[in-house]
C-alpha cells in the first residue's frame, strides 16, 4: 500500500481548482527519474485529482517515439538538448520548457567496498564489467563517457564496458551481477538523502557536462488541464522536496 504524504496547504490551494475537472496526463519520463516520479505522481494525484500515466525510457528513445507519433503530453527529459530539439521540431508549446532538476552521476557497486570515495577504482586495472548507458540515447551515458575521457581511463576500460540503452538498464546490469561497477544516476541509489545499498562515488560535476533536466509541455497536452497542472506541480515545494530527497539539485523557482 502506498502511503501518500500530505502536501502543504498553500500548494493544495494553488492546485485545488484543477481537481474539479480531474483528468489524465500521459508523461514521457527519463529513466533516471523512475523512483522519484512514482512519488511525485502519487502526490500529484492526491493534490489535484488528476492521474499521471508514466512511460519510462531513455531520453533519446522517448524522443524517437514522439517523432513517430506517440501521444505523450508532457516530457520530463534528462537534459536540455532534447527538449530544445522537441521545441524546434514544432512538437512542443513554445516557451513552456524549464529546468526541474540537475542530476548527479555516480559510480556504483553492490559491493559495500567496491567503490572508494575518490573513484580511484577506475584508475586500477579493470576487474569485471563496467555498465554504462548508451551515450547516443541517454544523457547519463554521455556524462559517463565524458568522465572516463577526462580521467584518461577510457582506453583501459573500453573492452570492459557493458552498454545498456538507458541508465535504468545500466543499473540493472549492476543490480543483477552482470557488471561489477556502473555509472548510473544518484537518484537510483539514494533515498531520503542516503545511499540505499552498496558503495558509490558521486562524480564531481566538472568531469562532465551539467545534467540539467528539463520539462516541456507537448502540443498534445496544450489544451489538457491535467498536463498544465502537472507542469505547475513540478514547481511546487512538495515536488521539489521529493527530488532533493533523491539527490537532485533543484533550481530556485
Amino acid at each position: 500500500m502506498t502511503i501518500l504524504r500530505r502536501a502543504p496547504a498553500l500548494a493544495i490551494a494553488l492546485l485545488t481548482a484543477t481537481a474539479l475537472h480531474a483528468g489524465q496526463v500521459r508523461v514521457a519520463v527519463a529513466a533516471n527519474l523512475g523512483a522519484p516520479m512514482q512519488r511525485i505522481a502519487s502526490d500529484f494525484g492526491w493534490a489535484t485529482g488528476h492521474e499521471a500515466v508514466v512511460a519510462l525510457g531513455s531520453t533519446g528513445r522517448l524522443y524517437a517515439q514522439m517523432r513517430g507519433g506517440a501521444p505523450f503530453e508532457v516530457l520530463l527529459a534528462a537534459d536540455q538538448e532534447v527538449t530544445s530539439r522537441v521545441e524546434r521540431d514544432g512538437l512542443a508549446v513554445p516557451g513552456s520548457r524549464f529546468t526541474y532538476a540537475v542530476g548527479r552521476l555516480v559510480l556504483w557497486s553492490l559491493d559495500p567496498n567496491g567503490v572508494d570515495g575518490q573513484g580511484n577504482v577506475l584508475k586500477r586495472a579493470p576487474h569485471g564489467r563496467l555498465a554504462v548507458a548508451d551515450p547516443l540515447l541517454a544523457p547519463y551515458g554521455m556524462a559517463a563517457n565524458q568522465t572516463l575521457v577526462r580521467l584518461g581511463v577510457l582506453p583501459a576500460w573500453q573492452t570492459s564496458l557493458l552498454q545498456g540503452e538507458s541508465v535504468a538498464q545500466a543499473y540493472q546490469f549492476v543490480a543483477t551481477g552482470s557488471a561489477t561497477l556502473g555509472f548510473i544516476a544518484l537518484s537510483q541509489v539514494m533515498s531520503e538523502g542516503r545511499i540505499s545499498r552498496g558503495s558509490a562515488w558521486i562524480v564531481p560535476s566538472q568531469l562532465h557536462d551539467p545534467l540539467r533536466q528539463e520539462a516541456v509541455l507537448l502540443n498534445a497536452g496544450r489544451s489538457n488541464p491535467a498536463a498544465t497542472a502537472l507542469m505547475d506541480y513540478l514547481k511546487t515545494e512538495p515536488a521539489r522536496a521529493v527530488l532533493r530527497a533523491y539527490g537532485y539539485e533543484v533550481p530556485k523557482p
